[in-house]
């Protein structure tokens, strides 16, 4: 589908959802095509992606540093 600048500003959102559903999309200057909208392929975000690919040595963040280890955090040496 090709479609003047002004078409395209009037009806972008209609147009996005068209370029979702896989059609192609051509904004055109006159008779001159000059961009085209197309979709961003989505990924899905996976919670535990790395789940036992991490060694399991790791510190723990979490638990609180002992006096020598916070006494150098702070500089205090």
């Amino acid at each position: 589908m090709q479609v003047t600048i002004h078409a395209a500003k009037t009806n972008l959102s209609k147009l996005i959802e068209l370029a979702k559903a896989g059609e192609e999309i051509v904004i055109a200057k006159g008779k001159t095509p000059v961009a085209r909208i197309v979709p961003i392929a989505q990924t899905r975000f996976r919670i535990g992606l790395l789940k036992g690919r991490i060694d399991s040595n790791a510190p723990d963040f979490f638990e609180p540093m002992d006096k020598d280890e916070l006494d150098l955090w702070e500089g205090k040496v």
